[in-house]
């Protein structure tokens, strides 16, 4: 195991980077990226969590879906962390900076029923949808296209899985009311 320990940068600063992007407008969509990180990730977690506790008569297709929407918002993570990299910035990544950098906040550790799970999920999917888009608008402003076209593309992705969630919540269902009451 290396003994070295050399900070190639501090965490939370932001270098010159090879994009040409002004230091300034850098910083700002940074920040920015870096908030959209971190709600990505307490999102991803909740969908972890609501994909391992799912239970009842929609069981494996709610399973299968949760799964592929974590899936989905890790991605959007990955993609947001190399671009914030690649603007001489450094990604929020230890557990105590996400949750402290995320403007959303996790429901906690107690498994609800999945309903009330689902429209946590709806809630937070909400608030990152309107961050990107607000950021997909920084971004923009300040002449940094290729971000917002990368964000567009998370927030298209976003909306969609926020849509399903809506179905999920409708009131048809295959479950007669007796089974829900315990």
């Amino acid at each position: 195991m290396s003994t070295q320990k050399r900070v190639l940068q501090e965490a939370g600063t932001v270098e010159e980077n090879e994009l040409r992007l002004e230091q300034g407008k850098a910083e700002q969509i940074v920040e920015a990226l870096n908030a959209d990180l971190a709600s990505t990730y307490m999102l991803y977690h909740q969908l972890k969590k609501h994909h391992w506790n799912v239970e009842g008569a929609e069981f494996r297709d709610l399973h299968l879906f949760l799964g592929e929407a974590a899936d989905h918002a890790e991605e959007a993570a990955d993609e947001i962390a190399e671009r914030l990299q690649a603007l001489g910035g450094t990604p929020v990544a230890s557990p105590t900076n996400i949750a402290e950098t995320a403007p959303v906040a996790f429901e906690g550790d107690d498994v609800y029923d999945i309903r009330t799970s689902l429209e946590n999920d709806l809630a937070m999917y909400g608030d990152n949808i309107e961050s990107l888009r607000e950021h997909v608008e920084l971004a923009t402003d300040l002449g940094d296209h290729a971000t917002a076209e990368i964000l567009r593309e998370i927030l298209v992705q976003t909306e969609e899985d926020a849509h399903h969630v809506e179905h999920y919540l409708e009131d048809d269902t295959l479950v007669t009311p007796g089974a829900v009451e315990k």
